[in-house]
């Protein structure tokens, strides 16, 4: 999906789009009270939320549920990619938005005591490293590392929805004061 519409972006901005997007993404096609049940939010919510969703194409309406009454909602592609390399601004807006989106989450759960956090963390938990790549390099590293998580994206058994972010950032050097 190309999006040149800022509108589209902020359409994205709202925390429980967000919510309700990974949910599609992880779960599959779903009513808004279902949605709603798992996230702890009003039915209500939901649909209005889902109905901006689906003004801007990022999500669809599946048909009726299983009720026939309810509308179920879906993602129009299992696996979507947003581009927006046609306007800088929006891209800008896009990255800050996944940037912040992803730094909060990873917060959230760093901040979680409970058993199976700590054991999370001692498998999987964050990894930091400074490389000196040029910017064809940082862009090959990110489609191995794309390749590397192929298999397991679109996969429903064994294991459970894992966020992974990866963010190439230029660090500033002494002698540039551009970054």
């Amino acid at each position: 999906m190309e999006l040149t519409d800022p509108t589209a972006i902020r359409a994205l901005s709202h925390p429980l789009r967000l919510d309700l997007l990974d949910l599609l993404a992880t779960r599959g096609s779903m009513t808004a009270a279902t949605a709603g049940r798992i996230l702890g939010v009003p039915q209500a919510n939901c649909s209005f939320h889902l109905r901006q969703l689906a003004k801007y194409g990022f999500v669809e309406d599946a048909g009726p549920g299983d009720d026939k009454r309810a509308r179920q909602w879906r993602l129009p592609d299992p696996r979507p990619t947003i581009r927006v390399e046609s306007n800088p601004a929006v891209q800008q807006e896009l990255e800050t938005l996944v940037i912040e989106r992803e730094a909060n989450a990873a917060l959230d759960y760093a901040r979680r005591t409970d058993p199976e956090a700590v054991d999370w963390r001692r498998h999987a938990g964050p990894v930091s490293a400074i490389a000196v790549v040029t910017p064809e390099e940082a862009a090959e590293l990110r489609r191995q590392w794309l390749e590397l998580l192929e298999p397991y994206l679109n996969r429903r058994a064994p294991g459970r929805p894992t966020r992974f972010f990866l963010s190439a950032t230029p660090m500033k050097g002494d002698d540039d004061d551009r970054l």
